[in-house]
């Protein structure tokens, strides 16, 4: 058997996962790798990387798994999780952002653990950290 490669790769829904897409390429550069539409102008499955990790979205649907997930905007516009983008110059996706309609919910700072980091939420409500801190590049403790 073939050795398969390991990641995690955070899986979020949007009631409309169109307009997702265009919004997280522009606000935080993500790419399109791959986006399958379903039927009534809906994503049934896209793959947006970013360097050289990735998301999958989709919109929501009532299906069983569907049924699972619920909207920030259900819960008070809370999460339970959310994803981290490592990226070089946290001021140029933070102008980036908030240029594309981010809400900023933590504003950039140099952090106490290294890197500089903002936090904001997408328009509907997904909350994402972004900072220069790169866990893989630092020395365990």
């Amino acid at each position: 058997m073939k050795n398969q490669a390991k990641a995690v790769i955070p899986a979020l829904r949007y009631r409309d996962a169109v307009a997702a897409i265009d919004w997280l390429t522009r606000a935080f550069g993500f790419e399109k790798q791959a986006v399958y539409m379903g039927p009534d102008n809906t994503v049934a499955h896209a793959q947006l990387t970013f360097g050289n990790g990735m998301i999958v979205l989709s919109s929501i649907a009532d299906t069983p798994y569907g049924k699972l997930i619920t909207q920030p905007d259900q819960i008070g516009r809370r999460e339970t999780q959310t994803p981290y983008l490592v990226v070089s110059d946290a001021d140029a996706v933070y102008a980036t952002a908030k240029a594309a309609g981010a809400t900023i919910l933590l504003d950039i700072k140099d952090m106490d653990y290294g890197g500089r980091a903002f936090t904001c939420s997408d328009p509907e409500g997904h909350i994402w950290n972004i900072g220069t801190y790169d866990p893989w590049a630092q020395p365990t403790p």
